[in-house]
């Protein structure tokens, strides 16, 4: 049974599905830091896709980076599966701006991860869930009104 690893669960926040992914957002308000996670079991690399998950995952991936790039204005999209910690199969999207913390560098390791409030993931999210729907990711954030 598909289940999302561990530390991703920790250090992100499940947004939707996509037909073969599930939508994550990394907790690093530093960056819009998205995460697709293939459903499927024991799976650390793209190459043990099969080839019809492999290309729906690069639909996906690609979908959502146009996305990403245009709704949040990137000068530089940063897609990487890396897997050095969490060895499930998963792809960080990382809009990058030429004045982020850590540009140019990878954005791992340099600066320590800022936690989003409530306010700032529902500025973040508010308007691009919208369109995540309709480039068929099932949104399943939905707002928590503070307390």
């Amino acid at each position: 049974m598909f289940k999302i690893h561990f530390q991703l669960e920790r250090d992100c926040v499940l947004i939707g599905h996509f037909p073969l992914s599930s939508l994550l957002l990394n907790l690093d308000a530093h960056y819009p830091w998205f995460i697709l996670v293939p459903q499927r079991e024991d799976i650390t690399e793209v190459f043990q896709l099969n080839e019809q998950d492999q290309r729906q995952l690069m639909i996906e991936s690609n979908t959502l980076s146009a996305l990403l790039y245009e709704h949040f204005q990137a000068d530089k999209m940063n897609v990487a599966a890396l897997g050095n910690v969490v060895s499930q199969l998963h792809v960080h999207h990382i809009v990058r701006y030429r004045d982020d913390p850590c540009w140019p560098q990878p954005v791992w390791g340099v600066v320590s991860a800022t936690p989003y409030t409530e306010k700032t993931m529902l500025m973040r999210l508010e308007k691009l869930t919208a369109k995540l729907a309709l480039i068929g990711c099932t949104v399943c954030w939905a707002a928590h009104p503070a307390e």
